[in-house]
Formats: C-alpha cells, structure tokens, sequence
C-alpha cells in the first residue's frame, strides 16, 4: 500500500439526478467568447469563418457545488459572475468526428464561471495568461448532473439573476461554436475522458456582485443553480 506524507485531496465529485452514486470529476475545460454579443461587450468580436474556438482551464478543485457560499476573493475588486451550460463527457475520445460527437455526451449541468475580470483583463492587455482571472478557490460552479446520453442540446433558455434581478437572458441557439463543433475541436488537442466537463460559454450581461448577493441561474431542460457571495477572508 502507497503511503504519503499528507493525505491527498479528496475525489471531486458532482451529484447527479436520479442516481445514489455521484459523477467523479475529472477536468474542468471552459469556452472563451462563445456568444457573439457577449464577445462584442468584451471588446473582441469573433469571426468564426476566420477563427477557431479556443479555451482555457481551472483546477478540478476549483470545483463548488450549487447552493455553496463562498467568499468574495482575494485580490479583485470586480468579481463577475458568468452562467454557462456545462456538457459533461461520459466516453473517452480523441479526434471525434462532430457526426459521431453525441456517442460521448453524458449528460449536462448548469454553471457559473466566476472571475476576477479585473485581473483578467490586466492579463489580457499584456498578454499573459488568464489564471490569476480565471483559476480561483471556488471560482467553478456547478448544479446537479441531469443525466441525457446522447443528447445534443441546440436551443434552449439561459438566465441568470443577482438578488432577484435578471441580468443575462438568452438562448443556446446562439452559441458561436455549437455543441457537436465544440467535442469535435477540443478533441483535437486532448483525449476526452469521462468525467470532464466543459462549460460552453456565457451570453452577455456580465457584471460584478459583492459580498451579501444571490445569484441565480437556469438553462431550460437542464436545471438551476444558485451561489451567496460571503464575506472577504
């Protein structure tokens, strides 16, 4: 038996409905600028005949389920909040053809990508990378697995609310690099497992919340979320 000198992190997991057994995590994978008016109210429009999608990472234990409360973080005086559609991979894969993109879907869940938007952008004017912004304590949130092998999600609501008031609202028909466009492309740099999970983008309406707010959020047919913003530590 291997021995350690600390124990190791415990086994991220999510619950999923329906089921006793819980979805172990495996990688957490997130999709910049994936809805056009978004993008734009970012500053950076996206072409999609000229460009491909691209993506960046956070640590699994990042990971916080729906319901938590977190602290406002560290370092970051504009903490925004950004509601996603979470595809969770069931099959491995690599290289994936988009026709042959659903054999790999386990289901879906909803999520918040939250970020320290004023360290991202210092990052992004200067060309660095996105961490400090993005891979925060916490900074990844996630609802319930809603288990839906198969499944190609191509429309459907996405909402989110701070304190009861609605601040972004719109659809996943509008998502620049869809659903099937997204496991074909990211399969081409890595070997998808099951248990990664991609958050497909956030529509605009993106904004800060402070310590004491609410934040709610559903995508139709997938399911609700919610996050309370504590205190700073």
């Amino acid at each position: 038996m291997t021995t350690y000198l600390w124990n190791p992190p415990a086994v991220q997991s999510l619950p999923v409905r329906g089921k006793t057994e819980r979805l172990p995590v495996n990688r957490l994978f997130f999709v910049g600028r994936n809805y056009h008016a978004h993008a734009v109210e970012m500053g950076s429009p996206v072409d999609k005949v000229a460009e491909r999608a691209f993506y960046f990472t956070k640590s699994h234990h990042s990971l916080v389920e729906s319901g938590a409360t977190v602290p406002y973080p560290p370092e970051t005086k504009n903490y925004h909040y950004e509601m996603e559609l979470v595809l969770v991979i069931g099959k491995a894969g690599f290289r994936i053809s988009e026709a042959q993109a659903h054999e790999h879907i386990y289901g879906y869940a909803t999520g918040l990508d939250m970020t320290r938007r004023d360290l991202q952008l210092v990052a992004r004017e200067k060309g660095r990378p996105w961490d400090m912004g993005k891979d925060l304590e916490q900074g990844a949130v996630c609802s319930e697995v809603v288990h839906m092998p198969g499944v190609v999600l191509d429309k459907g609501e996405i909402e989110l609310a701070v304190n009861g008031v609605t601040k972004q609202k719109s659809d996943l028909s509008k998502l620049i690099w869809n659903i099937r466009e997204i496991i074909a492309d990211l399969s081409l740099y890595y070997h998808l497992q099951p248990g990664d999970l991609i958050y497909t983008g956030t529509p605009e309406g993106v904004g800060p919340v402070l310590s004491g707010d609410k934040i709610t959020g559903h995508v139709e047919g997938v399911g609700s979320l919610e996050l309370n913003i504590g205190p700073a530590e």
